[in-house]
């Protein structure tokens, strides 16, 4: 087992590096109060260190967000070395502790190399600057006369050169250059960027050196296995101590207090059982024998919620976005075609379950976690046991999966209340079962949409409305409306019809809720790209010319919507969106393939994360509804690749976890307490049920990088169904598709 020495997250670089290394801090937009170089850059950036060069030439990157197979610790640090014309064999990665110096550091939504691409391209481009004018010093020449090559400043008119390492000590008593000082490398001179890699931890991960959330330790620790209220907002009547005490190596039992509402990352409450081991602690835990007051939201259960959201979505909403006069045009008279979607909870299941170490000692918290958000686990520690968020150090592992549940703290909090009470580390181990039954669950939704037709079977008006317990309850007890998540690609329909309005239905929380993989897009964009497909059929045309005519000519889409943020640099082109459905459609091979007797193809597109992204799925069913996915054609267009090998894989992953949302993907809940437990009843996809052979295709692109961990997880279940339709006529508009067949 590894055993960790605490470093101070000031101290970090004067224990990587020795005296004499050079730092850089960097601007950084987060209005600072330390390190700058005028006024005005310290109003417009906030210094962060991201680099240290040694003396040696060893080059330290910090790896700020977190390594869950999404690439970004990786990605992030090559773009950083691209701008410096490091040497990638040279460069050493160093993962981040939680400090707000290096900006948000949630590995969610998609946003790693969108919100850091230019952070990390001026870190680097910042250090080259300082070498290069170093090195002109050093030889009392102009710094024209200079550039840089792989890990050497050269002085171009005599080839002489000076290595990093010879330099950092001259450059580190430079001053850091404006922003404005500083030129970045033309996109012909990169070095990285663009190039496919394989992770910096690659041979770590194949050879069990990469240490997980479950590979922490320290000496003196003890772990926990925590029996939780099985409803939201239960609380402990009473448990028996003495037979959990018998097993052996169990040490005791503590009580750990309700949380108080909202829940937000608290801890749900219940019993913690602590042993010398893991297995001890879980066996000790079955014998508690625990009476519960359940509380309100024992009332709950998911098969009535599903009637009340169906009929939530039947009625008029809150409207979000209204364009032209859609009731006018319902009320000619004329053809009309409407249908309805429904999509379950989903868990995230990730392959490592939630687990944290902390150690309270002297007022301070040490964690260490498998966490997207070491700043959240921070905050939530804070306050879970009274301390200062400075009193807070969390420090990253590896992360067995993400997929947005470890974005949420509540495990580490766990760790910390327990460590406080008992006076030593404490590792807090969740079982499957935990993971299932106490997760952020996506939230169940139903979705309503109508359409006005035309003689060809054109919309001329478009009406969308969903239902779902928005993910703001987890943080707002009076929360009933969705948020962020109707800002995607939900509001922003990409067809081109002049009358449009989107309404979203109120409706209340009774699980914890979170974001999930792709969020609100997976029933959103489930249910636009079933309809879209459902109004070719009907209008007895081809799924793909018809979904091209929606979209319309290629243009930039601006939508005039109150309360709907743009992005600069991100426009809605519908240029792009039309070219990787044709690409996708290309590939698959489109115009040759013919459906039906118990083969067919689906196509669905959409852009998210400002991404776009298209997928084909091709089908065969057999007579008893057993569906075989030959394979699945992805085009994506996501700007500038950073690493278009692992953007590639990303997409290749995203089809396997969306196959698994529309083929088995549902939690439930009878009187409040989820059904599922394990992998027998909450099933992810297996090798024979995934795709045989999943092609992706990503576009060659100068347009601004956008994510790419999510927006392949949507158009998957659609485009599957859509399949399912043309290989037998069955349309299926609830999830998972399971449920549905065989006939």
């Amino acid at each position: 087992m590894s055993e960790f020495q605490n470093v101070s997250r000031r101290g970090f670089l004067k224990g990587v590096l020795s005296s004499g290394a050079l730092v850089l801090g960097v601007y950084f937009d987060l209005r600072a109060t330390e390190v700058a170089d005028s006024p005005a850059d310290l109003a417009a950036f906030h210094p962060n260190v991201f680099l240290g060069i040694e003396t040696d030439g060893t080059v330290y990157i910090i790896a700020h967000r977190s390594e869950m197979g999404n690439g970004s610790r990786t990605a992030l640090p090559r773009v950083l070395a691209d701008e410096l014309d490091a040497d990638w064999n040279r460069v050493r990665i160093v993962q981040a502790v939680g400090d707000s110096r290096y900006g948000s550091q949630d590995t969610d939504a998609s946003r790693s190399i969108f919100a850091f691409f230019d952070i990390m391209r001026e870190a680097g481009a910042a250090a080259r600057f300082m070498l290069v004018r170093a090195g002109s010093a050093q030889w009392s020449v102009p710094e024209s006369e200079c550039e840089t090559d792989l890990h050497v400043v050269v002085h171009v008119p005599t080839r002489r050169q000076w290595s990093y390492g010879e330099l950092a000590l001259a450059a580190s008593q430079l001053p850091v250059p404006r922003k404005q000082d500083v030129q970045l490398k033309a996109r012909a001179a990169w070095r990285y960027i663009g190039k496919g890699a394989s992770l910096y931890d690659l041979k770590d991960l194949c050879t069990g050196k990469a240490v997980y959330g479950m590979d922490a330790h320290l000496p003196g620790m003890v772990y926990a296995a925590i029996e939780r209220p099985p409803v939201l907002g239960g609380r402990v009547k009473s448990y028996q101590e003495q037979e959990a005490l018998r097993v052996p190596g169990v040490t005791g039992t503590v009580l750990i207090e309700p949380f108080k509402p909202p829940h937000g990352l608290q801890p749900l409450g219940g019993v913690a059982v602590i042993a010398n081991n893991s297995w001890s602690a879980f066996q000790g835990r079955k014998k508690l024998h625990m009476v519960w007051d359940l509380g309100p939201n024992a009332a709950y259960n998911s098969d009535q919620f599903k009637k009340e959201l169906q009929q939530t979505v039947r009625q008029p909403g809150l409207v979000m976005r209204n364009e032209g006069d859609v009731d006018a045009e319902f009320g000619r008279g004329g053809k009309t075609f409407e249908a309805e979607y429904y999509m379950p909870h989903l868990a995230h299941a990730t392959m490592e379950p939630p687990v944290a170490l902390a150690d309270f000692h002297n007022g301070k918290v040490t964690v260490w976690a498998p966490t997207q958000n070491p700043q959240g686990v921070e905050d939530i520690v804070a306050q879970a046991v009274g301390v200062r968020k400075d009193h807070v150090t969390c420090h990253v592992t590896m992360l067995g999966g993400g997929f947005g549940r470890k974005s949420f703290g509540d495990f580490a909090a766990e760790a910390a209340v327990l460590s406080k009470k008992l006076g030593q580390p404490v590792k807090v181990v969740w079982s499957r079962e935990d993971d299932i039954k106490f997760d952020y669950y996506l939230p169940v939704a139903a979705v309503y949409l109508k359409a006005a037709l035309d003689a060809s079977g054109k919309p001329t008006a478009w009406l969308q409305r969903s239902a779902f317990p928005p993910i703001n309850s987890t943080f707002d007890l009076n929360a009933r409306h969705g948020g962020w998540e109707l800002k995607g690609n939900w509001i922003e329909v990409p067809f081109d019809i002049p009358n449009v309005r989107v309404e979203n239905g109120a409706a209340q929380a009774h699980v914890r809720l979170g974001w999930l993989r792709s969020v609100a897009s997976n029933y959103h964009t489930f249910a636009v790209q079933s309809f879209v497909d459902e109004l070719a059929h009907h209008a007895a045309r081809d799924p793909l010319e018809y979904l091209l005519e929606l979209f319309g000519p290629p243009r930039i889409l601006n939508l005039n919507i109150p309360h709907y943020p743009s992005e600069p640099g991100y426009p809605l082109d519908i240029g792009r969106l039309r070219r990787v459905t044709e690409k996708a459609a290309e590939m698959a091979g489109w115009g040759q393939f013919k459906p039906g007797h118990g083969s067919g193809l689906g196509i669905a597109a959409q852009r998210y994360s400002f991404t776009y992204v298209a997928s084909v799925v091709r089908v065969e069913v057999n007579e008893k509804g057993d569906v075989r996915i030959p394979r699945i054609d992805t085009a994506v267009d996501a700007g500038t690749a950073v690493n278009p090998a692992y953007v590639k894989a990303q997409f290749e992953g995203a089809a396997v976890f969306g196959t698994s949302i529309a083929r088995s993907g549902e939690i439930t809940a009878t009187n409040g307490v989820i059904d599922q437990s394990n992998f027998h009843d909450y099933p992810v996809a297996r090798i024979h049920e995934a795709s045989y052979q999943t092609n992706v295709y990503v576009v060659e692109s100068s347009a601004s990088p956008s994510g790419v961990g999510e927006p392949g997880v949507s158009v998957i279940a659609p485009a599957l169904c859509n399949a399912i339709f043309a290989a037998t006529g069955r349309r299926i508009r609830e999830l998972p598709f399971s449920k549905a067949l065989p006939a």
